[in-house]
C-alpha cells in the first residue's frame, strides 16, 4: 500500500469521524435544549389547566407555520425514510427548528403526542447539512440520515446502544455495511453524552422482581407479545385512518388541526382526561406500581392516534410506551407475573410492533430494566414484531426481513388455494 493511499483512508477515516462528533455534538444539544423546553412547557401546562382550551388557536398556529413555511418538510420521519431510499435533495434545515415549534406548541396546549419524531427530524436535518460541506455523494448521503436518526433517538431517550441500531434496523438491515453500523455507534455515544454534558436527566424505569424461566412465564410473555403486536396494529391504523380523514373532509390544512383542538379540548378538558395529553411520563412511571384499567391503552391510541392524524407535531414513541405500559400493567389482573415486569414487556413490545423494529427494541429494554429481563423482552418483542401486520407508523418504511418472508409465504398459499 502506497503512502497516498495510506493519507486518502487517514483522511476518510478523519472525515467521518469529524462528521460524527459534530453531528453528535449538534443534535444531542438540540435533543437537550428540547428536553428542558418540553419539561417547561409541560409543567406550565399541568400548573395551568385551562391552557388546554386553547389547543384549537395552538393547532391552527401549528398549521399554519407548516402550510407557509413547512411545507416541504411536512413529511417528517417519512422524508428521512424516503430520501434514504431514493437520495433526491438536501433535506432543508429548517426541519429542525420547525418541527421543534410544532412539537412544543402542541405540549404546550394539551395535544396528545411524544418526542422521539422531533429528534430524530432534528438529527436528520442537521446530518444531511454535511452533505455540501464535505461535497458527498448520494450514497454518503444515506450514511448521514443514519447518523442523523441515531443520534436523535439515542440523545432523547438515553439509550446509545438502542439508538444505533435502531437507525440501522428502521432503514432495513441487509442495506447497511460495516461502515455505516460502526459510524452509527461512534455518533450514538457523542449525541448521549452530550447530553449528559448538559446535565440533562431521562426518566429512569426498573423492573425489580423478575420470575423463574419456565414454560408458563414464557407462554404469558408470549400472549403479552401478541397483545402488544394487536395494539400496534390498531395505533398505526388509527393514526393513518385520522390523517385520512381530516385530509379529505378539510381542503385548508391549517383548519384541521384547529378543528382537530377543538374537538380535543373538550374531550380532553370538558371530560377530564388530561392524564392523556403530553407525553404522559407520570402515567408511565405508575403502570409499574399500580394496576391500570383495561381502556387506558385504548384511550391514548384514540387521544395520540386523533391528535398527530389532525395535523399536530411531536413523536409516536412515548405514547407507544403509555400505550405498552398501560397494557401491560392493566394485563397483571388476569397474568401472574410481576406488574413492573408485564408493563416493562408491553412498553418495549408495543414499540417493537409499531416501528418492526424487535432488535432495536430488545436492546432497549435491557438498557432501560436491566439484562435480567432479557429473554422475556426478546420474546415479547420478537412476537409483537410478527402479530403487528405488515402496516407501521412510518408509511414510507420498507418492511423487510423475516416478516417480509413470512407474509409473502402466507399469500402464496392464499393465492394456491383459490
Amino acid at each position: 500500500m502506497t503512502f497516498r493511499q495510506l493519507k486518502k483512508i487517514f483522511l476518510t477515516i478523519f472525515k467521518w469521524i469529524l462528521i460524527c462528533i459534530l453531528t453528535g455534538l449538534f443534535s444531542g444539544s438540540a435533543s437537550a435544549f428540547f428536553l428542558v423546553s418540553l419539561e417547561y412547557v409541560t409543567q406550565f401546562r399541568i400548573q395551568h389547566n385551562w391552557i388546554i382550551w386553547f389547543l384549537p388557536v395552538g393547532g391552527f398556529l401549528v398549521g399554519l407555520i407548516y402550510y407557509y413555511w413547512g411545507e416541504s418538510v411536512a413529511k417528517g420521519n417519512n422524508l428521512l425514510l424516503e430520501e434514504y431510499e431514493n437520495p433526491k435533495e438536501v433535506i432543508p434545515f429548517k426541519m429542525a427548528p420547525l418541527v421543534l415549534l410544532g412539537t412544543l406548541i402542541t405540549h404546550l396546549f394539551g395535544g396528545s403526542a411524544g418526542r422521539e419524531g422531533t429528534a430524530v427530524q432534528m438529527g436528520g436535518a442537521i446530518a444531511d447539512q454535511f452533505t455540501k460541506l464535505f461535497n458527498l455523494d448520494n450514497s454518503e448521503r444515506k450514511i448521514l440520515i443514519i447518523l442523523g436518526i441515531s443520534a436523535g433517538f439515542a440523545s432523547v431517550f438515553g439509550t446509545p446502544l438502542a439508538g444505533a441500531v435502531f437507525a440501522l434496523e428502521v432503514l432495513y438491515f441487509s442495506k447497511i455495511n460495516l461502515k455505516s453500523t460502526l459510524l452509527s455507534f461512534v455518533v450514538a455515544y457523542a449525541a448521549y453524552f452530550t447530553v449528559e454534558f448538559w446535565q440533562v436527566k431521562h426518566t429512569h424505569y426498573s423492573i425489580p422482581i423478575i420470575p423463574e424461566l419456565n414454560f408458563s412465564s414464557l407462554f404469558y410473555t408470549l400472549i403479552v407479545g401478541l397483545l402488544s403486536g394487536l395494539a400496534a396494529l390498531l395505533f398505526a391504523r388509527s393514526t393513518q385512518l385520522w390523517g385520512t380523514l381530516f385530509s379529505k373532509t378539510i381542503k385548508y390544512p391549517p383548519l384541521r388541526p384547529a378543528i382537530g383542538g377543538i374537538i380535543l379540548a373538550i374531550a380532553i378538558g370538558g371530560f377530564g382526561f388530561t392524564q392523556f395529553s403530553g407525553l404522559g411520563v407520570p402515567f408511565i412511571v405508575d403502570s409499574f406500581y399500580h394496576p391500570n384499567e383495561w381502556y387506558d391503552f385504548l384511550l391514548k391510541i384514540l387521544f395520540t392516534g386523533f391528535t398527530l392524524g389532525a395535523g399536530f407535531k411531536g413523536g409516536e414513541v412515548t405514547p407507544l410506551f403509555f400505550i405498552g405500559a398501560a397494557l401491560g400493567s392493566a394485563l397483571f389482573i388476569i397474568i401472574p407475573m410481576p406488574i413492573a415486569l408485564l408493563a416493562g414487556l408491553g412498553f418495549v413490545a408495543v414499540f417493537s410492533g409499531a416501528t418492526h423494529t424487535p432488535v432495536a427494541c430488545t436492546i432497549m429494554g435491557m438498557e432501560l430494566f436491566g439484562i435480567q429481563p432479557g429473554i422475556f423482552i426478546a420474546l415479547a418483542c420478537t412476537i409483537a414484531y410478527f402479530s403487528s401486520g405488515s402496516v407501521g407508523i412510518y408509511k414510507s418504511q420498507i418492511v423487510k426481513g423475516a416478516k417480509y418472508k413470512l407474509y409473502q409465504k402466507l399469500q402464496r398459499k392464499e393465492l394456491e388455494h383459490l
